[in-house]
């Protein structure tokens, strides 16, 4: 993403202007600088959105602003008033991971005039996400080992598949078991009444 939006000023559609200050999103000179970015949980590595969502950043407060997030982001139910000495007066919620519970952010509900350009945004804390630019070879994700691995939604309905039939299989192996236990008793019961 060569050029950076700052939500702050206006621009061509009057909502954004470009900015010359450097990318929050690091890309390598190879990559194409307007390629996407994809952004990650910092813990657990669960995408939470991407740069055809963006909104802007605010350097000032080390953040990334996004118009719309997808499913892994849980949207706070309890707004309370931001403590911070930058953003006196905001009412906010947190922005979590539905994966790990990690904070990764903020979503500001009411605002001096001075933030109005935050609110309804997802505001996310840079140091609490990870990025990918998508073609370069250069920002890979880290190799995460098998146990650290996070499960995926197709991964878990395999499993959740597979429980079931073996589940199913352990029953039917059960009522079979009993149903031979018991003609074995019976047996057993014929041939020493016999004698």
């Amino acid at each position: 993403m060569a050029a950076q939006m700052d939500a702050r000023s206006g621009c061509s559609d009057d909502t954004y202007m470009v900015s010359r200050s450097p990318s929050v999103v690091q890309s390598s000179a190879a990559a194409d600088p307007d390629a996407p970015a994809v952004f990650l949980c910092g813990q657990c590595r669960r995408p939470v959105g991407d740069s055809l969502s963006w909104a802007g950043s605010d350097e000032e407060l080390n953040q990334i602003m996004l118009k719309r997030v997808n499913e892994n982001i849980v949207i706070g139910k309890e707004p309370y008033v931001s403590c911070t000495e930058n953003e006196p007066g905001c009412l906010v919620v947190n922005l979590t991971c539905h994966g790990c519970g990690s904070t990764l952010g903020l979503m500001y509900t009411s605002t001096p005039k001075e933030f109005d350009f935050k609110r309804s945004l997802f505001c996310f804390g840079v140091e609490n996400i990870e990025s990918y630019v998508l073609g370069s070879a250069d920002h890979q994700m880290a190799a995460v080992n098998s146990e650290e691995r996070p499960v995926t939604l197709e991964f878990q309905d395999i499993i959740e598949q597979q429980m079931t039939k073996i589940k199913s299989l352990a029953v039917t192996i059960g009522q079979r078991l009993l149903e031979i236990e018991v003609d074995l008793q019976s047996k057993s019961e014929t041939n020493g009444s016999c004698l």
